[in-house]
């Protein structure tokens, strides 16, 4: 493995609260050294000045679709799009075919990870088959390399059978992620319930589907002591419910995505379903409400739920797969709606997308400590740029940020020593 020298950069390490200008010496795959005026002979040098180094991006809720939607995505193309978004490690949800829900499945993910260009740390089903019937084996799926448990793209419906998944997810050191979503209340919907969902005459999603579900879940991990993960926060309600939660002692960790700070339902006038997504996009106090949530420490972590779909299947606005792709533009997003427009600083930030996202998975990362993984992101936080959706590296292409022009660009990533993505 190469010897990798970055020299003169802008080094921020939230796990640390460092941030100075340094070098980073790169051997064997770990950081061997950081310091000002490092040598190392027969090293491959990376000049970094004015560019931030900073850990790894970790996003802990992507669907790979692999196995069994290859056509979308797949584990090797996932995470090369994950790497040019700076991503070192990404968790995958198990709604794939098979459904993720046994040793043999993991087996493949973890195995055909090792080609990858990041880490990828498997999401096992709560429920067979994702079908709610009966809970998996939990002591198995985490044995064989499992580090959550979540219906993810459903809910688990029945709250007896999640605080018993709570209960076990517990016993075995495994993370309960829950799918926020009362079916009987979204009854078909496929957009935000509103004003908008209206004027187009659709069926709407009712924000007390997500609410609902968000407090059942907070009860529930209150009532047994356990934890719990709300996956995909957008609505107002939520957030004050997890603020609520967090300010009596509830183990609740929460997570949501840049689309849910950006961009309402107004834009769904377009009918096209590249805007449409679940949660959906909601209205405007929603996204104040979520913004108020990442900045206040109610929400802990920033995701993509990367979710592509083929352009065939997206063509038809009423009948489409909900779902976007996000790990290309989630840096910049988020640093343009966070720390250009609304402050917060790119130290924060980085603990939201990389440090914060490692201590809630309970997996490695999130650190530039000497010694540890060499997991690297270059980045010019100032650099202004347009989304062009046919640069991307995901075999998808179903974004709602093409043609947006963002702040803050990934320039270089190197996952375990190994450079994964470069455009210095």
């Amino acid at each position: 493995m190469e010897k990798i020298l970055i020299q003169q950069a802008r080094v921020m390490d939230p796990s640390r609260d460092l941030d100075r200008v340094a070098d980073i010496l790169v051997e064997d795959g770990k950081i061997a050294r950081i310091g000002e005026n490092l040598s190392a002979e027969g090293a491959r040098f990376i000049p970094a000045q004015g560019l931030v180094a900073a850990p790894g991006l970790i996003d802990m809720h992507v669907h790979l679709r692999d196995p069994g939607f290859t056509h979308k995505e797949d584990i090797l193309s996932g995470c090369t799009a994950a790497a040019a978004g700076g991503f070192t490690a990404v968790a995958a949800m198990p709604n794939t075919k098979p459904v993720t829900d046994s040793p043999e499945i993991l087996h493949y993910i973890l195995d055909k990870a090792k080609e990858a260009a990041c880490r990828v740390y498997p999401v096992a089903a709560i429920t067979k088959n994702l079908s709610g019937s009966a809970l998996n084996d939990f002591a198995q799926l985490k044995a064989a390399g499992a580090v959550a448990v979540s219906d993810d793209g459903r809910p688990v419906e029945k709250g007896g059978q999640m605080l018993e998944a709570l209960k076990l997810a517990q016993k075995e050191g495994l993370l309960c992620i829950s799918h926020c979503e009362d079916l009987t209340i979204i009854d078909g919907g496929i957009m935000n319930k509103g004003k908008i969902s209206e004027e187009l005459g659709v069926k709407g999603m009712d924000r007390a589907s997500e609410d609902s579900i968000t407090a059942r879940e907070i009860v529930l991990a209150e009532c047994s002591g356990t934890r719990i993960h709300i996956a995909h926060v957008s609505t107002k309600g939520s957030v004050q419910l997890i603020r609520e939660a967090k300010a009596r002692g509830v183990m609740v960790t929460a997570e949501t995505a840049p689309h849910y700070m950006m961009m309402t339902d107004e834009l769904l006038r377009k009918k096209d379903a590249n805007w449409r997504m679940n949660p959906p996009l909601r209205e405007q106090e929603d996204c104040e409400a979520v913004i108020a949530g990442v900045l206040d420490g109610t929400l802990d972590c920033i995701i993509t739920d990367h979710a592509p779909h083929a352009p065939e299947e997206k063509a038809d606005f009423y009948k489409a797969p909900n779902g976007i792709v996000g790990l290309e533009t989630s840096f910049a997003a988020a640093n343009t709606v966070l720390c250009k427009q609304r402050g917060l600083s790119l130290m924060a930030l980085l603990r939201l997308m990389s440090t914060r996202p490692a201590e809630v998975l309970g997996v490695e990362g999130g650190s530039l400590k000497e010694g540890g993984p060499a997991d690297i992101v270059l980045l010019d936080p100032d650099k202004t740029w347009t989304v062009d959706k046919n640069q991307f590296h995901s075999k998808s292409k179903n974004t709602p940020f093409d043609g947006m022009e963002l702040k803050g660009k990934v320039l270089c990533t190197i996952c375990g020593g190994r450079i994964t993505y470069q455009n210095l």
